[in-house]
Parts: C-alpha cells; sequence; structure tokens
C-alpha cells in the first residue's frame, strides 16, 4: 500500500497542467455491461470469481462536443430507468493538452481542488500504511522483549 500510495503522489498532474474546458451537460444513452476487477474481502471469493460484471450508464455531451462520462448502476434495470428517464447531469471538463485526455468532475471543482483531493488521499493512504506497520513493529517489540525475561 505505501508503494501504490508513493506511487500515486508522485505521478498525480499538477493542477496547471489541466485545461478548463467549462461545465457540460450530459444525458444518459446507454447501459453496458462491463468486466471488472473483483475486489471482495474474501480471498475465497477473489479467488473463485476474479472478475464480476457491473452495469455503467453512459452520457454524453449535449452540445455536440463529444465528451462522454460513465457512472456505475446499482443494478442494469436501474441504468436503464436512468436512460429512460433522461435526466440530465452537469459535469466540468478539465483535460491535459499534452495527453489529449480528459476527466468530468463535478461543477464546484477546479483543477486545483481535483488535485488537492488525490493528494489528500493518497497521503491518507499513505499514513495509514505506516500506521499499521509501526504498530506492527511495538506489538513485536513487546512480544520480543516478554520472550528474552
Amino acid at each position: 500500500m505505501i508503494y501504490l500510495s508513493a506511487k500515486g503522489l508522485f505521478t498525480i498532474p499538477s493542477a496547471d497542467s489541466y485545461q478548463d474546458n467549462g461545465t457540460h451537460t450530459f444525458e444518459p444513452y446507454q447501459v453496458l455491461p462491463v468486466q471488472v476487477q473483483n475486489t471482495s474481502a474474501y480471498s475465497r471469493d477473489r479467488r473463485m470469481n476474479p472478475t464480476k460484471t457491473v452495469y455503467m450508464v453512459y452520457y454524453r455531451a449535449t452540445d455536440g462536443s463529444g465528451y462522454e462520462w460513465s457512472d456505475r448502476a446499482i443494478t442494469r434495470e436501474l441504468g436503464q430507468e436512468t436512460v429512460k428517464e433522461g435526466v440530465t447531469v452537469t459535469r466540468r471538463v478539465l483535460s491535459i493538452p499534452s495527453d489529449h485526455t480528459y476527466i468530468t468532475v463535478e461543477p464546484d471543482q477546479t483543477a486545483e481542488s481535483y488535485t488537492a483531493g488525490l493528494r489528500q488521499k493518497y497521503v491518507l493512504a499513505l499514513a495509514l500504511s505506516a500506521v499499521y506497520i509501526s504498530v506492527y513493529l511495538v506489538i513485536w517489540g513487546v512480544i520480543l522483549s516478554k520472550r528474552r525475561r
């Protein structure tokens, strides 16, 4: 976890590398099943079923800009209901021109708040991992010191 957190922390693009392309309105247009890695808490379940099917609702920008966004649906039926209702969603589009990629975030977020949130998430994971290892080492130290007596 420490390695993944540190790697994530050092690979976050700076807020300056994002270009704010404004807010766009997205409408749902289809629901598709997608295979994802099973991250179940039970190792036997992960071994027996390494992947699982989830349903994604796909949205496209109503202004014809070509932006797309997807969101996870709890069930296929709820995803289809979302598409049928056609409720639009407003999202802010942040792009990285050098990579020709973009992400969508909540409309009130900026590139700065987005990168700060990512940084906070990785630092928290790093700190929790360090605390876990520290507690583990302290417990082993206590056990070893009791054995020596």
